[in-house]
């Protein structure tokens, strides 16, 4: 939730403010995509999967993610606000809440049996959480001008990460499926790289500040690249 204060801002909240987030944004999504997502689920499924058979697996995830994606901006556009920065704000939302689950769930693992390594996951999660806080709030703070309606949003992504810890907590034992873990990963891949690729980059380009588009672009992969980093300590 803390990305989400950017829009309590006095200063700060003009058309530089929004490219710069957005490119930002689209640099966390992708390297978390690249780095983090497609990895974790090559390494969740290869121990019960053959190769041809894995690689497969993946790409549907991948696919089912794309096409998830888009269905979610054509029903946001039918639903209420046709602006492309409030589609962004929502379908953020939803990839965010897919993504945040399975943290909480993996949080809470690593903290009962080892709370060393569970703080140090805590801690690199809650960094790279900001920035998807930030791809919640400004696109949505801007498609309508409503402070309210973004912080509310980007809180409910939030909590999804404390509701993965809960179900965690209840039915631990059911929700321990490596296979079904690694196929969500992908899925949860393909939506990201679809926000940033179709929406993210697009919409930051298009305010025609080429150069700050890119600077923050850069900026938001060696955010989540010192995130990955600490996360593997």
């Amino acid at each position: 939730m803390l990305g989400s204060f950017l829009i309590f801002r006095k200063k700060g909240k003009g058309e530089g403010t929004l490219v710069a987030s957005l490119a930002f944004a689209a640099g966390v999504m992708i390297c978390v995509s690249l780095i983090d997502l497609i990895p974790e689920s090559f390494s969740t499924l290869e121990k019960y999967l053959s190769p041809l058979p894995l690689v497969c697996i993946i790409l549907i995830g991948i696919n089912i993610g794309i096409i998830f994606s888009n269905y979610i901006e054509d029903k946001v556009t039918k639903f209420e606000n046709n602006s492309s920065l409030y589609k962004i704000g929502i379908i953020s939302m939803f990839a965010i809440i897919l993504h945040n689950i399975p943290e909480g769930i993996a949080t809470y693992i690593s903290c009962e049996n080892n709370f060393h390594l569970g703080l140090k996951l805590t801690l690199a999660i809650a960094l790279h959480n900001i920035p998807e806080g930030i791809s919640i709030s400004i696109p949505i703070y801007y498609a309508t001008k409503k402070k309210g309606r973004a912080f509310f949003y980007t809180m409910i992504s939030g909590l999804s990460e404390v509701m993965g810890a809960i179900i965690a907590y209840l039915f631990l034992q059911n929700l321990t499926n490596a296979i079904f873990m690694g196929f969500l990963y992908s899925i949860i891949a393909g939506i990201m790289l679809t926000i940033s690729i179709k929406e993210l980059l697009p919409t930051s380009f298009s305010y025609q500040n080429t150069k700050k588009t890119i600077v923050y672009f850069l900026i938001g992969v060696f955010f989540m690249l010192i995130s990955h980093f600490l996360l593997s300590i």
